[in-house]
């Protein structure tokens, strides 16, 4: 019988970021660059694999039932809307320099410290994104953790390059990953009892989207600010109720 959990996304993260420090620690520098661009490349073209089974749910039963033919219209007002939003707040900036904020926090009056280094460096990395919020809430809604999986083989490999350099810190980062990743899948699963099916699905189509603009980042074919296309998450459910009130 396999153990499958509510959460399973998060352990598994956890644990590939511990073995790719680790890996990384013993290996050092001798992980060739191409070999990297390649395990990065082929896991930016499964991250549209996932996001494209995403999309496909704005053709969902219950959503169709809800808002009628405007499902598209729905998902696609989500992501404009949401768009403009995260512009307007800088989403994408603000989230950059965060991390350069607390990098310059966390370096002292001068002396580098490689443990914090890499422990900012890596949580930053490993937790600011999308695939963190969907896939912890998509595993908290009970649909899986299959996002979660894709992002935890992706830590596993950036762990390891980042501690062939930044050594230990790199590893603690996984307390990291464990207490966001955690609070957002509990989120999920509480939510799941507030959201209905349709509004599910459409935050899910949304989600797929945005996936498929992290998987096209991946791969160096562009270079999408994904962090501005996130407010698009909150608005879907919203967007739902909506159009399922006018619909009705």
């Amino acid at each position: 019988m396999a153990l499958v959990f509510i959460g399973i996304g998060t352990v598994v993260n956890v644990a590939t970021v511990i073995v790719g420090s680790l890996l990384g620690i013993l290996l050092g520098n001798r992980i060739p660059e191409r070999t990297k661009d390649t395990v990065t490349t082929v896991l930016g073209l499964f991250t549209l694999v996932i996001g494209g089974f995403s999309v496909v749910l704005m053709n969902s039963t219950a959503l169709g039932d809800a808002v009628g033919s405007a499902a598209m219209i729905v998902v696609l007002a989500s992501l404009l809307l949401g768009t403009l939003l995260g512009s307007w707040l800088r989403v994408e900036d603000r989230l950059e320099q965060g991390a350069a904020w607390i990098r310059r926090r966390f370096k002292g009056a001068g002396d580098e410290n490689r443990f914090v280094d890499g422990l900012v460096t890596s949580t930053l990395v490993f937790c600011v994104g999308p695939l963190t919020i969907l896939g912890s809430i998509s595993d908290g809604l009970g649909r899986g953790a299959d996002q979660l999986l894709v992002k935890a083989v992706l830590d596993g490999f950036a762990a390891m390059a980042f501690a062939s350099t930044l050594g230990w810190g790199v590893m603690a980062s996984a307390a990291a990953v464990a207490v966001i990743q955690g609070s957002l899948t509990a989120l999920g699963y509480f939510a799941g009892d507030v959201l209905t099916v349709a509004q599910v699905d459409a935050l899910s189509a949304v989600g797929g989207v945005i996936l498929l603009g992290l998987g096209l980042r991946l791969m160096n074919v562009k270079q999408v600010p994904v962090g501005d296309l996130l407010p698009a998450l909150l608005l879907a459910p919203v967007l739902v109720w909506a159009a399922a009130g006018i619909v009705g």
